[in-house]
């Protein structure tokens, strides 16, 4: 799997990684599954793993699915906090998890992100944080988006971005890009709408030279033959899609024409 520099954070996460969203707010039996998707991530050469407190349990899933195999792994992990209090006692909750240290952590939604940022950056001189980061998923937050990018104060951005949603292509992209930001990619399949009806397999003929042999390997490397995208990061509960997502972080990359044409598949 391709590796890319995330910004300036000296983190190099492989380009497709995974997210915990829905898929590991579990316990008993869809734990273990979890653990062992986690495990197939990390023989697959996925090393970035993405959470939140937003997402129930998450956390702790992943932080004990990862806890043998901790040094493997880049984790990704948020604030959700409105407060001070909050946030620390979300952070010391994570440390927790994951064994002292968080290598990128995120002001999510950009929830008291100014407050949030000031104790991120206690945290990384502490040695507990390498690299911090800022989210949001509605494109009407990107302006403010941007101004914390513009702050000089992250060195990483998450963003969803598809054939359905396009809408950083107009400024926070191109404003990562000059920024020199790296990108992770939220929802490269729409929150899973653009799985419910994959086009016949016939149509992805002239994306097998490229690798490509299902849909979802399609829509992974639309998203990552975008130089400017770091790392995307699918989640999922089915065991063996790791295997296949990672697939897609292979190079060749795809061109414009193809580009187009996964595009236009994703919008019929």
């Amino acid at each position: 799997m391709e590796q890319r520099a995330l910004g300036p954070t000296g983190l190099w996460p492989g380009v497709v990684g995974m997210g915990t969203w829905r898929t590991f707010d579990v316990r008993g039996d869809a734990e273990r599954t979890a653990h062992a998707i986690v495990g197939e991530a990390l023989a697959a050469r996925v090393n970035l793993f993405d959470s939140s407190p937003m997402y129930g349990e998450a956390e702790r899933v992943l932080g004990a699915a990862l806890s043998s195999r901790r040094d493997a792994a880049i984790v990704a992990s948020k604030i959700w906090a409105d407060s001070a209090a909050e946030g620390l006692r979300q952070a010391e909750r994570a440390l927790g998890f994951f064994g002292g240290c968080v290598e990128l952590y995120q002001v999510h939604n950009l929830v008291a992100w100014r407050t949030q940022l000031t104790l991120l950056e206690r945290l990384k001189k502490e040695g507990k944080v390498r690299a911090i980061g800022a989210t949001h998923y509605e494109a009407s937050a990107f302006g403010e988006l941007a101004e914390v990018m513009r702050s000089g104060r992250i060195g990483a951005i998450q963003i969803p971005y598809n054939p359905l949603q396009r809408e950083v292509e107009r400024e926070i992209l191109p404003l990562a890009e000059e920024l020199g930001l790296g990108v992770v990619v939220m929802r490269p399949f729409a929150r899973g709408e653009l799985l419910r009806r994959p086009p016949p397999a016939t149509e992805l003929e002239p994306l097998r030279p490229f690798g490509v042999e299902t849909w979802s390997q399609a829509l992974l490397k639309w998203v990552l033959s975008d130089r400017r995208c770091t790392v995307a990061i699918p989640a999922t509960s089915r065991p063996g899609r790791m295997t296949e997502n990672a697939l897609a972080g292979e190079p060749p990359w795809l061109g414009a024409e193809e580009c187009e044409l996964v595009a236009r598949l994703a919008t019929a």
